[in-house]
């Protein structure tokens, strides 16, 4: 790079104006294919490279988008952190990653505004109604994903997430299809409301059934939690559940490895597994698993469609909420229905629920 070439310099050599090297270097901007060869060649030639910061106080953008997380671990992320990535990258935008490792909202958004990112993508779980706040009064567009403001959280962030309420539902009608009578719930973070609303739609759909949570443990989106609480769920031989929705794939798996590796049960004759993500792994060989898929293409082209219209300048209508529906994954880690056959329905008198989990 020679640092003493400017733009200028190239449109001379190229023949072409200014705004034409601009438009060039400009990701989505119009340019025939002739000129972007000439510009190209003339840019080489001269050593020139185009300098981003200087552009961002020209223009006042910095075309840094921020995507902050609470942790990388769940395996959702990541797919959805490429997928995230590659579609603003397609725009002229790029991604700036924040992993939360602060005790409170302001530390992190202090840190943020030292960027001058031009939005923010949040899928924290814990700090995301005051986080994004806390972003948009500072003038910063922010979008939720995966997620939604908290009940009575003061003003409103738009969000994109899947259908949590369906989905859960859709797995509930599954099992209850194949006849499990016993089934069991491992929740994720209790708080977020990615759990709430998978929950929620969970025990409306085995209701629907007449059936009810026959146990309930936390994972809280963690690995090795999850393996703990599937250990302390299936400990009595006499009283284990026949069924588990894991409020998350990542927890899913780890769940599948101590019934199986530990507790010597087999998936799915002595209990069917059901997840919720379906990420690469799910379909793995070595696990298989039946998990209700969160549509990530169309949830990110939702998200970046949101933060365009607020850069543009449109404005987004106050808490505009986005739920993308997904669909069930039928793999083998569940039993499923026989052909035709109508859903179980609890028999009438059911045992109450006992202490330590029992919901």
């Amino acid at each position: 790079m020679n640092p003493g070439v400017t733009s200028l310099d190239v449109a001379r050599l190229a023949r072409v104006s200014q705004s034409a090297v601009s438009r060039a270097f400009t990701p989505g901007r119009s340019v025939s294919a002739e000129t972007r060869r000439r510009i190209m060649e003339a840019a080489r030639a001269l050593g020139y490279r185009p300098n981003a910061h200087a552009r961002s106080l020209i223009t006042g953008r910095s075309r840094i988008i921020g995507l902050v997380l609470s942790y990388l671990e769940n395996l959702f992320y990541p797919v959805a952190l490429e997928a995230l990535a590659r579609r603003l990258q397609r725009d002229g935008h790029h991604v700036l990653l924040f992993v939360n490792q602060h005790p409170n909202a302001d530390d992190l958004v202090d840190e943020i505004l030292q960027y001058h990112v031009d939005g923010i993508v949040l899928a924290a779980s814990t700090l995301s109604s005051g986080l994004a706040q806390q972003c948009a009064d500072a003038g910063i567009p922010v979008v939720l994903f995966n997620r939604v403001m908290a009940a009575g959280a003061a003003g409103a962030v738009s969000s994109v997430r899947s259908d949590n309420e369906g989905g859960g539902r859709a797995l509930a009608r599954f099992l209850a299809a194949a006849g499990h009578r016993r089934i069991a719930f491992i929740a994720g973070n209790e708080e977020s409301s990615t759990n709430l609303e998978r929950e929620r739609g969970f025990r409306d759909g085995l209701a629907a059934a007449g059936l009810r949570i026959w146990a309930r443990g936390v994972g809280n989106y963690d690995f090795d939690t999850a393996r703990r609480a599937a250990l302390e769920m299936f400990a009595r031989p006499a009283d284990r559940p026949d069924a588990v929705f894991v409020a998350s794939d990542h927890m899913a798996f780890a769940v599948m490895d101590a019934l199986r590796l530990e507790l010597g049960l087999s998936i799915p004759d002595q209990v069917s597994v059901v997840g919720f993500d379906n990420v690469p792994q799910a379909a793995w060989g070595s696990y298989r698993l039946t998990t209700y898929e969160q549509p990530v293409a169309p949830m990110i082209e939702a998200t970046v469609g949101l933060l365009e219209r607020y850069l543009a300048g449109a404005g987004v209508p106050a808490a505009e909420n986005v739920v993308v529906p997904g669909a069930l994954v039928v793999r083998d880690s569940a039993r499923q229905a026989p052909a035709g056959a109508a859903p179980a329905r609890a028999p009438g008198r059911r045992r109450p629920p006992a202490r330590g989990g029992r919901a």
